[in-house]
């Protein structure tokens, strides 16, 4: 058995965990998620405990990676996921219009990004973004094409960058 797939996983209150035939299904307060069940895997509910275990030696390494993947799926629909992003650069500015985020980002056009279902976009500040929902996947999927607008360049570090990244900066030409 992996080290990964053996760690129990505690399901908090008011999250409901419940294997069909075909799918393995997360409901809490925040949302729900289901997943396709992972063959050669079984699923075990104990007071609260949710444990993984493979049904042979061949689907050990599916076990761990549907344990790591049905932990997010609980941390989400009961804490949720937050990625923030931040806007660096003369002029860029990020607003809301309506559900949509609308990005000034140095282009002779507002770059208007549309929110897929499930996630909340908020900007708290002009050059802060906040990308928030329950499927921790779709989060990252999210902040990775807002940040692919403009990606931080190295000479003078603009750009759409995640909170606490480190830009390696490239030192210019001497003339």
């Amino acid at each position: 058995m992996s080290r990964v797939a053996k760690k129990p996983i505690s399901l908090p209150k008011g999250v409901e965990f419940n294997v069909s035939n075909d799918q393995v299904t997360v409901k809490g307060p925040k949302g729900t998620l289901s997943l396709a069940k992972p063959t050669g895997v079984e699923f075990k509910v104990d007071n609260g405990v949710l444990q993984l275990s493979a049904a042979d030696p061949a689907n050990v390494p599916m076990a761990g990676t549907a344990r790591a993947i049905l932990a997010n799926m609980v941390t989400g629909v009961s804490e949720g996921f937050t990625r923030k992003l931040e806007l660096v650069g003369v002029g860029y500015r990020a607003a809301m219009q309506g559900k949509d985020l609308s990005l000034s980002l140095g282009f002779s056009h507002p770059v208007v990004f549309v929110a897929p279902e499930g996630i909340t976009l908020a900007t708290p500040t002009q050059t802060e973004v906040l990308v928030t929902g329950a499927d921790k996947q779709m989060v990252g999927e999210v902040a990775a094409k807002i940040r692919a607008f403009r990606k931080p360049e190295p000479y003078k570090g603009k750009g759409i960058r995640y909170s606490g990244e480190k830009i390696i900066m490239k030192e210019a030409k001497k003339a």
